[in-house]
């Protein structure tokens, strides 16, 4: 057994503990598919010192809640257990440790227990069989046609899955969970030297049960030239693979090794720049486009292009990645391009050096995680960035087009064309062949570009300047009516955060008739009127900004992540498009075209169907909140586009939030210089009195949906009004924790005792921009014979929590992981990013934030009562209930 403990203070008084198994489908015997994933879930059943059903109790009483910080997953080559401790107090990390033990050999594996784990995992292997599931094993079905791979999904056969006796289980766990295939790594707030000691008295006594079995033979890829293979996906868009497979290359880790990935990299970002591109002109080849390499699972090493295509249009996407691949190995790489992506490379790993003394436990596990499952050797971000200089000086474009023509070299091209209804594998071959007939030109130079947003006009004045003392926060008003709020940090070395908030949102927003709220993603992608988005790109690449755009209840919000010596350009990117954005309609289209081709997809699934339509529903039916449908998408117009965000983008109000590593004198400086300069913009309106979206009316039927995907396929959600966030704090922590604990019974239920479920979601969520509205809800996946008794076993929860007082064990297994969770994102930027934003308006959002931990202890078992019997009444649970087409609603 191999062990790595690292000693980290962020966040400070916490730990990630994880054991990785080096097995996982790949090692499972014909027999036994599916049984290495089955055994994850049964590491949570029961073991010598954990009866069936504590190890959750017991991890949820030390503040850690299931999902987020108590996890597993299972992939082709290895199962990774993992536990992110809120505390390294020695009865915390010793439990953490304890468990990890128990999982490495104590299982019990009960034949009971396992039973009632097979409809859990048959549910999951439900969820996971989508379209965009199958379009990934599908391409994997080709390019490792031959391999094991295909062979062995992690999630198995549900034949096997269903009947598979304990003792094959028990087989698969004792050949594969030995002490040669694990690794345990725990990287916090600790002592490396007193936790050693504990890892060895712990783990020093594990010994193998019976011989070890050799590693299964993975093949090699077939030696196949230019071919077309179709695959048939139901719902699914059109898409098309181009890919060359070679050998995995299994030597060991070194430098140059890594320099020869590095400048494979660097000559594949130059093509996916290019056919990116494309893909943003007018009439576009193909809808969206990518370029990749990637490593198959130490089966094959793949260098691939796709691209979103229309469906009666494939051939022209496949003519235009066929002819710009070919382009680059006919003419080469400019020198230009190549310092352009070695300059946007160098800046991500310098950023990565300038913040890694504050890396967070959590990453750097899963980081020695993956150095493990990839045997590479763990390098930190500054031997990166020493490791990258070395191997880019002196680098030009004639090695890295040596470096393409290796990539291309491998078997192939397969070409790879999915989709509902796709052609013959003739016709696919026959159209690359005509595009391979046609010749390529050289391309043309580019022309130089500079970044024109630099002077917004006189930097504004200051008019009103205060501090929040015992929240760190400087608030600042400047003469144009723009307002600031800074929090310096040190959470986070050399990164900070910046949110700007422009206008109401879909407050501002009409709704009275179907407008196109899914044109947001646009905005972004337009670009500006003195540049656009890919040249943007290019003066951007040696810089650390990044731009997101999303339409909020309450804002139209910008946010980047920057560091302090790029602050200044990140805040002229976000006035540049407040101020001077453009609406470009070739855009506009390409987003109208990609929501077009994925319209089959919403309704696949019975979930993706709940996360379609559900906030349509539960804002009953406001337009500002519902889903496009096809009619909707073909009447949209461009300039339907630009009238939906230019009358905020032109008088909104501008609130801008900086929170990181970050000086207040050098926010305020730069925001003056950018926001600060505009023309005067109105002060932020009071918090809406009304905001529309009020909650539907509740009938004694479910509202039913319906999807086209698998037959036993369900879903089914509740939700209950509680009111909104602001307007009564005290409530809304009842309400987090009320909900906590109908989840957690939902767990034990319908998901532990019955089966019938892979994992109930549900929560609270308290409106803090529409007055009256929040709701609690909770859903599963599920077949349409156990939606009946979903609803049953809700309404006999909220009964219950009505009725009686719950036990103050499960009080505390419901707020320990609140308050432990909140006390972890408040040590993270993007926690204060979020509820600092528009305080200056509404110093309830103050009130929120200091309420923190006090908010959770000040509830006890009468409040869940008395929450429960106000708002949990019969008739008040609204219920939405989608199943499979033809089948008939289920009360």
């Amino acid at each position: 057994m191999r062990f790595a403990v690292m000693r980290n203070t962020t966040p400070a008084g916490q730990a990630a503990i994880r054991l990785r198994i080096g097995s996982g489908s790949l090692q499972e015997a014909d027999d036994q598919q599916g049984l290495a994933h089955m055994l994850e879930h049964m590491a949570f059943k029961g073991s010598t010192r954990v009866p069936e059903g504590e190890m959750v109790r017991i991890l949820q009483r030390k503040g850690l809640a299931f999902g987020a910080d108590t996890n597993a997953h299972t992939s082709y080559d290895e199962t990774v257990y993992a536990l992110d401790l809120p505390e390294v107090d020695a009865d915390t990390v010793s439990t953490g440790l304890m468990l990890m033990r128990e999982t490495a050999s104590e299982l019990t594996l009960s034949a009971s227990a396992l039973d009632r784990e097979r409809g859990v995992v048959l549910s999951e292997e439900r969820l996971r069989d989508t379209p965009g599931y199958r379009s990934v094993m599908g391409l994997f079905n080709v390019l490792l046609a031959g391999q094991r791979v295909p062979e062995r999904a992690p999630i198995g056969k549900t034949e096997i899955i269903r009947t598979a006796p304990v003792e094959r289980l028990r087989a698969y766990y004792q050949a594969n969970y030995r002490p040669d295939r694990a690794t345990l790594l725990v990287v916090g707030d600790i002592d490396p030297s007193a936790l050693e000691a504990e890892i060895r008295r712990r783990f020093e006594d594990w010994k193998p049960v019976g011989p070890a079995v050799a590693e299964p033979d993975l093949g090699l890829p077939l030696k196949r030239g230019v071919g077309a293979d179709i695959v048939k996906i139901p719902s699914a868009n059109t898409k098309i693979y181009l890919g060359w497979i070679r050998p995995f290359d299994a030597t060991p880790d070194s430098y140059a090794k890594r320099r020869r990935t590095a400048i494979e990299y660097i000559g594949l970002s130059v093509l996916k720049r290019r056919i990116q591109a494309l893909s943003r002109r007018a009439n576009p080849p193909f809808i969206a486009a990518d370029v990749g390499l990637q490593d198959l699972y130490e089966s094959a090493r793949a260098g691939l292009l796709s691209a979103d295509v229309e469906a009666g249009a494939w051939d022209r996407g496949l003519a235009a990645l066929d002819q710009e691949q070919r382009r680059l190995l006919r003419f080469g790489a400019s020198q230009a391009e190549v310092e352009r992506e070695v300059a946007e490379y160098r800046s991500a790993l310098q950023s990565l050096a300038d913040g890694a003394a504050t890396r967070t436990s959590p990453d750097l596990a899963a980081m020695l995680a993956n150095s493990v499952d990839e045997a590479k050797v763990f390098t930190s971000p500054a031997d990166d960035l020493a490791l990258f200089e070395r191997m880019v000086k002196g680098l030009t474009a004639a090695e890295v087009d040596k470096a393409l023509q290796a990539v291309f070299s491998g078997s192939g091209p397969r070409l790879v064309l999915q989709g509902a209804e796709p052609p013959e594998p003739a016709a696919v071959e026959k159209a690359y062949a005509q595009s391979q007939a046609v010749a390529v030109t050289a391309p043309a130079d580019a022309a130089a570009v500079v970044w024109p947003y630099t002077k917004f006009g006189t930097p504004g004045d200051v008019v009103e300047r205060r501090t929040v003392e015992d929240l760190g926060l400087t608030m600042v008003r400047f003469a144009n009516g723009a307002r600031l709020t800074v929090k310096p940090t040190k959470f986070r070395a050399d990164e900070i955060q910046v949110r700007v908030d422009i206008g109401r949102g879909r407050l501002d927003l009409p709704h009275d008739r179907p407008i196109p709220t899914w044109t947001a993603q646009a905005v972004e992608l337009s670009g500006l009127k003195a540049i656009d988005y890919d040249d943007m790109q290019k003066v951007l690449a040696p810089k650390i900004a990044s731009i997101g755009f999303a339409l909020e209840d309450n804002a139209f919000k910008f946010e980047g992540t920057t560091r302090p010596a790029d602050l200044a350009i990140q805040l002229q990117i976000f006035a540049a498009y407040a101020s001077d954005p453009a609406w470009r309609p070739e855009v506009f289209e390409r987003i109208r075209q990609l929501y077009l081709a994925n319209l089959p997809q919403y309704e696949a699934t019975a979930g993706v169907v709940v996360s379609r339509d559900f906030q349509g529903l539960i804002h009953s039916g406001d337009p500002r909140w519902t889903f496009p449908d096809r009619p909707q998408l073909l009447a949209a117009k461009s300039e339907d586009f630009q009238a939906l965000f230019s009358p905020a983008f032109a008088t909104g109000a501008l609130d801008v939030t900086i929170v990181g590593d970050v000086g207040v004198d050098d926010a305020i400086r730069e925001v003056a210089a950018t926001f600060g300069a505009l023309p005067p913009r109105p002060a932020p309106p009071a918090p809406a009195a009304d905001g529309g979206g009020a909650f539907p009316a509740i009938t004694a039927e479910p509202v039913v949906h319906t999807h086209s995907g698998r037959p036993d396929n369900a879903a089914v959600l509740v939700a209950i009004p509680v009111g909104d966030m602001l307007s009564d704090i005290p409530r809304s922590f009842t309400a987090d924790l009320a909900s906590s604990i109908l989840v957690n019974r939902l767990i034990d239920e319908f998901r532990i005792a019955e089966g019938a479920t892979y994992s109930p979601q549900g929560a609270v969520d308290l409106s803090s921009a529409l007055p009256g509205f929040g709701y609690v809800y909770a859903m599963v996946e599920t077949t349409p014979a156990k939606v009946a008794s979903f609803y049953a076993l809700v309404d006999k929860i909220a009964a219950d929590l009505s009725e009686k007082e719950v036990s103050p064990d499960e009080l505390a297994r419901a707020r320990a992981p609140k308050i432990e969770t909140l006390r972890r994102r408040r040590q993270e930027n993007d926690y204060w990013l979020g509820k600092l934003s528009g305080s200056q308006t509404d110093p309830r959002r103050l009130e929120l934030i200091r309420a923190g931990q006090s908010g959770y202890d000040k509830v006890g078992p009468e409040d869940i009562r008395a929450f429960a019997k106000t708002y949990f009444k019969p008739g008040s649970v609204w219920k939405l209930t989608v199943l499979p087409s033809g089948v008939a609603a289920a009360r």
